[in-house]
């Protein structure tokens, strides 16, 4: 019988309270969700991952999972979990990925919360921290309109903005409540200056790793 999400050791060390460092993120488009993973990477002195850049390196590199997604994607079809999956434990593998990440896109679904699991337990680690940055809807819209606009993308109607972000949260709340199950899930208000926001994340984390550490001397 497989395992449930919510069932898998998470494998933190019982270490000092401290700034988590392997990180997924979590966030609507229009979140501000980029912007915070740059700034909080730095901060963190880790990578930021998204399935974008992995795509794009496997595809530039001309490596055979490049190649494989390439063939879905030039038939408009989705690259399958079985290839995305590869490209990730590929990329977390790589050396400046050893001391931590922040991995922005993925998982995606319940099943490949399983294998970014199954991943970090075989390298002897585990997810510090699930970060959620949360907007309100109509803000959001308001900003993915504006966006289309500016970049001239007249397909992005307000019906086809609200409809992504339906099927956003379908797919993630599954995933935000198992990590939330498992005490990993930080949420933070994506609303405000970019400061102000970024501010709201190192917080929030801050008090995840510190909870994280107590968690993990009390079962000790």
């Amino acid at each position: 019988m497989t395992d449930s999400p919510d069932s898998r050791p998470t494998a933190v060390d019982a270490g000092p309270a401290a700034t988590p460092s392997r990180v997924v993120l979590l966030g609507p488009p229009g979140a501000g969700k980029g912007t915070q993973a740059a700034l909080l990477a730095e901060r963190l002195g880790v990578p930021a991952i998204s399935t974008g850049d992995i795509f794009r390196a496997n595809k530039a590199a001309g490596t055979d999972l490049g190649r494989e997604a390439q063939r879905y994607m030039d038939a408009g079809e989705y690259v399958p979990d079985d290839v995305t999956n590869r490209m990730v434990a590929d990329r977390l593998s790589q050396p400046d990925a050893s001391a931590g990440f922040l991995l922005d896109g993925y998982p995606r679904t319940t099943a490949q919360v399983r294998t970014l699991d199954e991943v970090l337990a075989a390298a002897g680690t585990g997810l510090d921290a699930v970060l959620e940055i949360t907007a309100d809807v109509d803000v959001v819209v308001e900003r993915l309109l504006k966006r289309a606009s500016e970049q001239g993308r007249s397909d992005d109607t307000e019906e086809v903005v609200r409809r992504r972000l339906e099927v956003y949260a379908e797919q993630t709340a599954p995933l935000a409540a198992a990590y939330a199950t498992r005490g990993l899930l930080v949420t933070v208000d994506g609303v405000g200056a970019v400061d102000e926001v970024s501010r709201r994340v190192a917080a929030a984390l801050r008090a995840a790793g510190g909870d994280a550490s107590s968690a993990a001397a009390a079962g000790a």
